[in-house]
């Protein structure tokens, strides 16, 4: 981590070690393990993306990207406090085990970027990947050239949380 950028506790008293993010933090922003540790391919594509919004005006904001295991798990908890159970707490947030935020292949954007993204993130194989979370892109690199898979409704209907 740079010297520019000292490690401050944020949400749910995480810091930015474990990827939590201040706000206004882009994908240009490496100071910053919550996109420092994002997938190169991920973040690639981002850059590229992010490039080509900027001649339209739109600046790629992370609200949030890479996520410690102990971060995914204080968001975990959050949300079966917020929503009363395990299971309802499953369509907004994985567990550490199965969050691609752990593994560095997902990204939470800012309202500007989310909403150029959902015209052009296919082109750049960015893909909105659950209907209920408009903010949340994956790489699918196919989609460059065959579109977007359809949305899970949320993402306890993804495989991939099922492990």
């Amino acid at each position: 981590m740079s010297q520019t950028a000292s490690v401050r506790t944020t949400t749910l008293g995480a810091s930015t070690d474990d990827g939590a993010l201040p706000a206004g933090v882009t994908v240009f922003d490496d100071e910053y393990p919550g996109v420092a540790n994002l997938d190169p391919e991920l973040l690639h594509a981002l850059r590229v993306a992010a490039t080509d919004a900027a001649a339209d005006g739109v600046k790629f904001v992370v609200n949030s990207g890479w996520r410690s295991p102990r971060y995914q798990d204080r968001l975990l908890r959050g949300a079966i406090s917020k929503y009363g159970s395990a299971a309802e707490a499953a369509r907004w947030v994985a567990t550490p085990e199965t969050s691609p935020h752990v593994a560095g292949k997902a990204i939470d954007v800012g309202f500007d970027a989310r909403a150029w993204l959902s015209e052009h993130g296919a082109r750049y194989g960015l893909c909105q990947i659950y209907r209920n979370e408009p903010w949340h892109f994956e790489l699918r690199p196919e989609a460059a050239h065959r579109g977007c898979p359809p949305l899970y409704p949320d993402p306890s209907h993804d495989p991939r949380m099922r492990r």
